[in-house]
C-alpha cells in the first residue's frame, strides 16, 4: 500500500495502474466513503487490478476561494491511513493548483483517469461533479467511460434514518459535541490528535493531572466532558477530557485538557491521539474547589463505565 502526491501532469508508477478508481475529497471517510471505496473494491477484483482512491490537497475550494480555510475533519495524511485501514490498495493525493482546476471534464478524465491511472473501472457518488466549474457529472462520466471502455458504477446516497451520511453532517455533530452521532456517521470514533503542552497544573493540586493538548489541526468537538481514550506512544489509556474554558477559576480561553485514568508520568512534548466516544456533560461553573472535584470523581467513574460498556459492544 502506499499513498503519493502527484501533480495532474505526473505518470503514475506501474502499480497504481489497471484498477479500480474513486475521487473525491474523502474528507473523513465517513460511512458514505466507505461504501465507495467498498464498491471500488468489487470492481478491482473484477478487473484485476487495485483500488486507486484519488483526493486533494489542499481542498479545491481553499485554492478557489482564498482565506475560505476552514479545520479539516482529518489531515491528508489521517485520511489516507483511514482510507487504507477500509481497503484502498493505493492514494493518490493530487496537488490541487489552477491549472488542475482549469481542467475541462474531459480533459481531466484523459489527463488523470485515462493516462495518469491507466483505469479500468471508476465508482463515484451519486452527486459527483469534476472539472473546470464543476461542469462534469455522473452522466458525463458513464458517457465517457463507455467510450473508453471502462466500467462505470454511481453509487446511491448512503442514510442513516433517512438522513443522508455527509461531511457535513459530521462536522455539524461535531461542532454540537454530539460525539456519539459523530461515532455513528464515521463508524469509530472522531479522533484528534495534538501535542502535550504546559498548562496552569492546576489539576495536579486537587488529585486529577491533565494533559494540555495544543497544535491540533482538526475540528475540535464543542464543549463539554467526553468520555474518551488517550493514545500516548502506541499505548491507549482510558480517559476523560474537557474541552472549553474553566469557569470555576475565572478562564475564558479555550482549552482542551485530557485527565488519563490510573496514569502517572511525564507526557510533555508527547503527541497524543484522543478518541472521542461520548459526551457526559457539558462545561459549567462550579461554586468551590471542593464541588468540582466531587464532580470530577463522578465524570471519571462515568467515563470508566461508558467507555467499558463500549469495549464490550466492540468485542461481542
Amino acid at each position: 500500500m502506499a499513498t503519493v502526491y502527484f501533480d495532474w501532469s505526473d505518470y503514475a508508477p506501474r502499480e497504481f495502474t489497471g484498477g479500480a478508481v474513486t475521487v473525491g475529497n474523502f474528507d473523513g471517510v465517513h460511512r458514505g466513503h466507505q461504501a465507495l471505496v467498498a464498491e471500488a473494491r468489487q470492481h478491482a477484483e473484477s478487473v484485476r487490478g487495485p483500488v486507486v482512491v484519488v483526493t486533494f490537497d489542499p481542498p479545491p475550494h481553499q485554492v478557489l476561494h482564498p482565506g475560505s480555510e476552514r479545520p479539516p475533519l482529518t489531515t491528508i495524511l489521517q485520511r489516507a491511513d483511514l482510507l487504507h485501514a477500509i481497503g484502498a490498495d493505493h492514494v493518490v493525493v493530487l496537488r490541487t493548483s489552477p491549472a488542475l482546476l482549469a481542467l475541462s471534464p474531459e480533459a481531466f478524465f484523459e489527463d488523470v483517469i485515462v493516462r495518469q491511472l491507466g483505469a479500468k473501472a471508476l465508482v463515484e457518488g451519486y452527486d459527483f461533479r469534476f472539472g473546470r466549474g464543476r461542469a462534469g457529472t455522473n452522466e458525463t462520466l458513464r458517457t465517457m467511460c463507455a467510450d473508453a471502455g471502462l466500467e462505470f458504477t454511481a453509487i446511491p446516497q448512503y442514510s442513516i434514518g433517512g438522513e443522508p451520511v455527509s461531511s457535513s453532517r459530521v462536522r455539524a455533530a461535531l461542532v454540537s459535541g454530539d460525539v456519539s452521532r459523530a461515532v455513528e456517521l464515521l463508524n469509530r470514533p472522531y479522533r484528534i490528535v495534538g501535542t502535550v503542552v504546559t498548562g496552569a497544573q492546576r489539576g495536579r493540586t486537587i488529585g486529577f493531572p491533565t494533559a494540555n493538548l495544543d497544535n491540533v489541526r482538526t475540528v475540535l468537538p464543542g464543549n463539554g466532558v467526553f468520555a474518551v481514550r488517550a493514545t500516548v506512544d502506541g499505548v491507549t489509556h482510558p480517559a476523560a477530557a474537557n474541552i472549553g474554558p474553566n469557569p470555576t477559576f475565572g478562564e475564558d480561553a479555550r482549552k482542551i485538557e485530557v485527565h488519563l485514568i490510573g496514569f502517572t508520568g511525564d507526557l510533555y512534548g508527547r503527541e497524543m491521539s484522543v478518541e472521542f466516544v461520548s459526551r457526559l456533560r457539558e462545561t459549567k461553573p462550579f461554586k468551590s474547589v471542593g464541588e468540582l472535584t466531587e464532580q470530577l470523581k463522578r465524570d471519571i467513574t462515568r467515563a470508566q463505565d461508558v467507555l467499558s460498556a463500549e469495549k464490550v459492544r466492540a468485542e461481542s
